[in-house]
């Protein structure tokens, strides 16, 4: 159960021992109003989660809260800081979370506004009060989720900090509580900072971190400090992947993809910077960039790394993605003479197009050669038939020849004298 120390109003009763009169000026000119609002400030400390709630009251009646609308005015700053944060509320409490610090001074301040114009019709004088926490031994506490699933916490002991204190973390997260799995120490062996990994987490579940510090002469008692953060903004990503050249339009454009992470994956949710070599680094909301071409007489490499800023502010950026050179000589050369060839052939196929659709060449080169007509279909047939026949008359005549044996060639010649005498003798 937690504890709750209260301090009474009587502790704080010289905040009280006066009253100041204050003007209100009416809105429709009426003369001013005396009166004084006492202000009764009770302040409770909850030391489970390291806040402090601050409630006061004030002595209007009942007719006068119907009446008129009652407004607060708190101004607080923590000690050793110069910020001073301002706020206007209709509830008659606030809660300050101290986090690291020692303590705050606070200030609080009524107002009463007419319903219909909303014009101040009485405001109080200031009461102050001043709030001293325990002593706090640690500063500088930061965290930081990396590789999807580890995550970081260091911070730095005060030199006014006991010899012998002991510091021990943990945290807890959708509904678990997860203790340090390793401890980084200082030259004092000294507990500077925690390790976990393969943690899991949700983006829209805060981490609650407590760090205890506990005196080892009375390890029963110690001081613990809290600290919640949202899991997204304080995701350090990885840097961009697949980060790559290409040439287009006579520019050298860059593109790559984003990194995996723990929340959103939108494109909107991502700021990129890409930094070239002797230029300004640029922000870039998209996935690529394009430079203008030009060729320099040294190499010129690029780089991108990226963090989330249009979905969830995050402060911390990615390490830078591994060099690309984009414009040395020979690449240079080679994107030059793509694009020295590209563009003709380009030119040259629109022309050809544009040449055939006016002269319509498709239409003669892609025109059916026409059937022969049933003539030459019998004239090729007839044709055929003669060839056919005469080779084989001449392959019979060979096989005769062929077959003729050295006995019988006399009787050949004879054969053949007697038919040239008798050709004569009919002629």
């Amino acid at each position: 159960m937690a504890r709750v120390t209260v301090i009474p109003v009587l502790l704080i009763s010289s905040f009280f021992q006066h009253k100041t009169p204050f003007s209100t000026i009416l809105a429709s000119g009426q003369e001013d109003i005396k009166d004084a609002l006492r202000l009764h400030n009770v302040l409770w400390i909850t030391k489970d989660d390291s806040r402090v709630i601050l409630s006061w009251n004030n002595n209007l009646t009942k007719e006068e809260t119907k009446k008129y609308t009652v407004k607060y005015i708190l101004v607080y700053k923590f000690f050793n800081t110069t910020k001073e944060r301002k706020e206007r509320l209709q509830e008659k409490e606030k809660i300050i979370h101290l986090k690291l610090h020692s303590g705050f001074n606070a200030k609080v301040k009524t107002q009463l506004f007419a319903k219909e114009t909303e014009d101040i019709i009485k405001e109080s004088d200031w009461t102050e009060f001043t709030y001293k926490a325990p002593p706090v031994y640690i500063q500088n506490l930061s965290c930081i989720i990396y590789n999807i699933s580890f995550f970081n916490c260091t911070w730095h002991i005060k030199a006014e900090a006991p010899e012998d204190i002991q510091i021990f973390a943990s945290y807890r997260h959708v509904g678990k509580v997860f203790t340090c799995q390793e401890y980084i120490k200082n030259t004092r062996k000294k507990s500077v900072g925690c390790h976990w990994k393969e943690i899991h987490f949700q983006q829209s579940r805060k981490i609650n971190l407590n760090i205890t510090v506990r005196n080892s002469r009375n390890s029963s008692r110690g001081l613990s400090y809290y600290k919640a953060f949202t899991p997204q903004t304080i995701e350090k990503l990885n840097p961009p992947i697949n980060v790559s050249v290409s040439l287009e339009n006579r520019s050298i454009k860059i593109h790559w993809k984003p990194p995996p992470t723990i929340g959103s994956a939108k494109k909107k949710c991502f700021l990129y910077q890409v930094k070239i070599t002797d230029h300004k680094i640029v922000n870039v909301t998209a996935e690529d960039y394009m430079y203008p071409f030009h060729k320099p007489a040294k190499k010129c490499a690029a780089q991108v790394r990226v963090k989330k800023e249009i979905c969830i502010a995050n402060k911390i950026w990615s390490e830078w993605s591994e060099p690309v050179f984009i414009q040395d000589e020979k690449t240079m050369d080679i994107l030059l003479l793509s694009l020295t060839l590209f563009c003709p052939l380009v030119f040259l196929g629109g022309l050809l197009i544009h040449a055939c659709r006016r002269y319509r060449w498709l239409e003669v080169i892609t025109t059916p050669v026409p059937r022969p007509s049933d003539n030459i279909k019998t004239w090729l047939a007839e044709e055929t038939h003669h060839q056919q026949r005469m080779s084989m008359q001449m392959e019979m005549h060979s096989e005769v020849t062929l077959g003729t044996t050295e006995e019988n060639r006399d009787e050949n010649i004879q054969l053949q004298k007697c038919l040239k005498e008798f050709m004569l003798e009919d002629l």
